[in-house]
């Protein structure tokens, strides 16, 4: 029985972190600014929901550069690939929250910006963009890049990559509709997605990558190559 790496039980822990900031984070912005009579939480929320987003976007990358060294020996242009994405995605989700903090705090002060309720709409607007671009289209992209992989490789059980690969183009597609103005979010569209990550992180936590062994005539097992 194989079993897992403290390299690759970090990258579970770090993809736990990833949904656990995300799912709170969000609705503690408030209503989302896709509606146009969606007000924007208060500064305590905001500023909490933000700091969780930090710890996001570090997680993101966190996730990339823990499976950087697990997944070079198998494809070192996906590794690398991986890592790119992945940075690129939390560099989007902090320039939400850097957008969106100006609406209601200043630094090193209590009091309120004094912002137009305008501008404020506006903030809030960016920072739902910020999501749709990052998490909603980026996202998509690395999974499936990593998924495309670890199943050409058969590092992890079939199944949890073909999660990745359907969950990638259902959120993508979803997410493209909304950009052109053809449907709301859906946020059920995203459980393969969201299912994907799970099996990913398990399987990490439980067995890491390893990819099928070979039969000698002898009945020994050798490692697949890479």
């Amino acid at each position: 029985m194989s079993r897992s790496t403290p390299t690759a039980r970090a990258a579970a822990g770090l993809f736990l972190i990833t949904w656990v900031t995300s799912v709170v984070a969000l609705p503690l912005y408030g209503g989302s600014a896709f509606g146009t009579d969606a007000p924007l939480a208060g500064r305590t929320s905001v500023l909490t929901a933000a700091l969780l987003e930090v710890v996001l976007a570090a997680a993101v990358v966190g996730t990339a550069i823990a499976l950087y060294p697990l997944l070079r020996p198998f494809s070192q242009g996906v590794a690398a690939g991986y890592l790119a994405l992945r940075t690129l995605e939390a560099t989007v989700i902090l320039s939400g929250v850097v957008a969106i903090l100006p609406a209601v705090a200043r630094p090193a002060t209590d009091a309120a910006p004094g912002l137009d309720a305008h501008l404020v709409q506006a903030l809030h607007l960016m920072h739902d963009w910020t999501f749709l671009v990052g998490p909603g289209l980026l996202n998509p992209i690395n999974a499936a890049l990593l998924a495309t992989l670890l199943l050409r490789r058969r590092l992890v059980p079939r199944i949890v990559p073909w999660l990745g690969l359907g969950g990638a183009v259902v959120v993508a597609a979803m997410n493209l509709a909304v950009m052109f103005g053809l449907i709301k979010p859906v946020p059920a569209l995203a459980v393969p997605l969201f299912a994907w990550e799970i099996g990913l992180a398990a399987t990490l936590f439980v067995r890491g990558l390893k990819p099928p062994a070979l039969r000698t005539p002898t009945g020994d097992a050798i490692a697949v190559p890479a």
